[in-house]
């Protein structure tokens, strides 16, 4: 298949990109390189995807966007790029709603005028809001976003839906559930706490560690990404986590015993916007994508340090 992704430089791109190199795809990055965090951490995973084109631009430059969609004829589209993050979307809601809704809306009406090019949509767990269900369920009522982040992922897996009912692009939106592992994003959760447990510094600890997270290990990720490309038919929308929760106490311990350090809490009150839990019902991507996660959290927390500790060890990238 001939693959546009965009994001396709960053934590969860590059690894699809990889994979998707490996098994003899053709793919086209597109990624704007920014500043939300260093750069330089994305153009180094830009330069091991060999093979694969690298379009240095915005998602939301339209001229570019028509230009790339003229020059290849695209199979599909694995849209990860996104202005990413709970948090930083309470600060500047008017410029995750432009980048998270606005370029999605680019890419399909490219999509619109190629009705038999497949498109997968990075969405997140975030759309559940304060749902009082768990596990979470693909066909559960959420008409709660709890902030400008995640109301941008459920706009933009409505979009996807209206131009799928209009011009019948097949379509697969994949909630992903907190993920983590090697490239992860510096300034996510798990990065934060390994960097700080390492270095003997405090860890910020918010609330009273009883909040729970489904944490999904990015070689999990990656599976449900490929198999959901390859089965993307019709419209649906899958979970896509380890099916297991974790307390935040628990996540704190099990990063200090995989950094063979006592972790320092920093305690803080609850963050705006956070939730209490997030759980992934993943029965559908099972029955349907043969998805079967694998990494349990403690083992993917080795993993990771081990990927921190081993770069830790090499020269930092040109450009740092």
């Amino acid at each position: 298949m001939n693959l546009l992704i965009t994001g396709g430089a960053g934590f969860i791109g590059s690894h699809v990109a990889e994979t998707l190199l490996a098994r003899g795809d053709t793919v086209v990055v597109l990624d704007n390189f920014n500043d939300f965090y260093d750069p330089a951490l994305k153009r180094e995973n830009a330069a091991a995807l060999n093979g694969a084109r690298v379009v240095v631009g915005d998602l939301r430059e339209r001229e570019l966007v028509k230009k790339l969609f003229a020059e290849e004829r695209f199979d599909a589209v694995i849209h990860l790029a996104a202005m990413a993050g709970v948090r930083p979307s309470l600060q500047d809601p008017l410029y995750y709603e432009d980048v998270n809704v606005r370029g999605t809306l680019i890419l399909l009406e490219e999509l619109r005028a190629r009705p038999k090019t497949k498109f997968v949509f990075a969405s997140s767990s975030s759309v559940y809001g304060a749902n009082d269900q768990v596990p979470f369920r693909e066909a559960d009522d959420i008409p709660h976003p709890m902030s400008p982040y995640a109301a941008t992922k459920r706009s933009g897996e409505l979009h996807a839906w209206t131009y799928h009912h209009l011009y019948g692009i097949p379509t697969t939106c994949l909630r992903f559930f907190t993920v983590y592992g090697p490239r992860q994003r510096p300034e996510m959760a798990i990065a934060k706490f390994v960097r700080a447990c390492l270095d003997g510094k405090p860890i910020p600890f918010f609330g009273d560690g009883t909040m729970r997270r489904d944490y999904t290990y990015v070689d999990d990720i990656v599976d449900g990404v490929v198999k959901a490309l390859d089965r993307c038919a019709g419209y649906e929308i899958y979970n896509l986590g380890e099916s297991a929760t974790t307390s935040l106490s628990e996540l704190v311990q099990w990063v200090g015993e995989a950094c063979g350090k006592p972790p320092i809490l920093d305690r803080q009150p609850m963050q705006p916007g956070d939730v209490l839990v997030t759980f992934a019902d993943v029965t559908k991507a099972k029955t349907k994508l043969g998805y079967a996660p694998k990494t349990p959290v403690k083992e993917g927390l080795a993993r990771y340090v081990a990927w921190v500790r081993a770069r830790s060890a090499r020269p930092e990238p040109a450009g740092r």
